[in-house]
């Protein structure tokens, strides 16, 4: 079987650029290639926040990169939102959009000094869409006594990603994508003529390759030093009664996110069920990212909704799940080009901000395998030099002492 473009991923990435290089590359044969169903992985166990936030925060990306093209990435990441807005609208995506905000909140005094610190960055940056919120405002808000101080970005959004993830392939498989569900690849080569990718099904070959794999990038050996998978896990409520839910406020319906290093994130869904997750982390043996859990991630998630608000006392947990996410060594996602003829294009470490990141990552993977230059495709972490991880003996007591690390710091400084 042969095609002129295959995709391996079915996430919102892959999803984006086989769609978009059936625009691109008119009459082209786009397939993609997945391991699972399109959307089990990491795209369809996120939180739903399509958020514009750019690697860890942007004092890191600033340290890191400079101020310019901080300022560059948060713009590429509003651009991320609103790309997500117009394709919902575009195709008509059943998937629980709303487009109610996101709220940075301070539930301790160290908190509020790290917000404050952020309100002044995005004044000084000249930063729009964002507005302060007062323990007054938020108290009318929230029926909470552990809000203190709040930023919030009025661009944010939420979405039901598993259902977006089926939005995204039916969108894919209308403009003559043709998916291949179940199909892991089990070895690839670089030949001549393009890429020989074995699968379960048979032998692909494909003129051009994208690989879209972000957190499950370690399964090939010219990504696995690109990003390390690490787990974030997630409890759900049942749906609140409508008395339970008028006494803890909430009518914005905007998720929100603590002010720690280990952020909690919290988010009403839409038959009004609490989402929280975070607060911890693990990192992911090679294997199965999607069912490696620590429960006692669970029962803290648990245990801090009840901290926020006491009057869900009661209130029963039926799903608990988690998921990989995908974090470069220096918490900036990574762009690339690959292959002898340079002719195999890669997106990850996403670092836990792919529903609003990826779909766009798409389009840019798309331009570059048609050879465009546009602003995405110009952006500094485009074909940028990552720093790798170190071999997987290394790098996974470093995460672990990272993670023990960061916890501690949560302790001392921030909770």
């Amino acid at each position: 079987m042969c095609c002129d473009v295959a995709v391996v991923g079915g996430g919102f990435t892959g999803l984006s650029t086989a769609y978009h290089a059936r625009q691109l590359l008119p009459g082209a044969d786009v397939r993609v290639v997945e391991a699972g169903r399109c959307g089990f992985g990491a795209s369809g166990r996120s939180a739903g926040f399509v958020s514009p936030l750019f690697g860890l925060n942007k004092d890191m990306t600033a340290l890191r990169f400079g101020r310019e093209k901080a300022i560059a990435a948060h713009r590429y990441m509003n651009d991320a939102v609103d790309f997500v807005d117009k394709l919902v609208t575009k195709h008509q995506l059943e998937c629980d959009y709303e487009r109610s905000g996101s709220l940075l909140i301070a539930t301790t005094p160290a908190q509020e000094r790290r917000i404050t610190a952020a309100l002044r960055l995005v004044e000084d940056w000249g930063l729009d869409g964002f507005e302060h919120r007062s323990s007054k405002e938020l108290a009318n808000e929230f029926h909470s006594a552990r809000f203190r101080l709040g930023l919030f970005n009025r661009r944010s959004a939420l979405v039901n990603p598993a259902r977006l993830a089926q939005g995204m392939l039916a969108m894919a498989r209308d403009a003559g994508v043709v998916v291949h569900e179940q199909s892991p690849v089990t070895t690839m080569e670089e030949v001549a003529a393009g890429f020989v990718l074995h699968t379960a099904e048979g032998t692909l070959r494909a003129k051009r390759l994208v690989l879209a794999t972000n957190a499950f990038s370690h399964a090939f050996p010219a990504l696995a030093s690109k990003q390390a998978p690490v787990l974030s896990q997630i409890v759900l409520t049942e749906p609140l009664a409508p008395t339970t839910l008028r006494s803890i406020g909430w009518g914005s319906r905007s998720g929100f996110e603590d002010a720690r290093t280990l952020q909690h994130y919290i988010r009403l869904t839409a038959d009004n069920r609490i989402l929280i997750g975070g607060g911890d982390t693990m990192a992911a043996r090679r294997g199965d990212l999607c069912n490696a859990f620590d429960h006692k991630v669970f029962t803290h998630l648990e245990q801090h909704l009840l901290e926020l608000f006491p009057q869900l006392s009661g209130v029963s947990f039926t799903h608990r799940w988690g998921g990989p996410v995908s974090l470069a060594v220096d918490m900036a996602p990574i762009i690339g080009i690959l292959g002898r003829h340079k002719r195999a294009v890669f997106a990850l470490g996403l670092n836990g901000h792919g529903v609003s990141m990826a779909p766009y990552n798409g389009l840019c993977l798309a331009e570059l395998l048609a050879g465009q230059r546009t602003r995405r495709t110009e952006m500094f972490f485009v074909g940028r030099r990552a720093l790798p991880w170190p071999p997987h003996i290394i790098r996974s007591p470093m995460l672990h002492v990272a993670r023990h690390l960061m916890k501690l710091d949560d302790r001392l400084r921030w909770d």
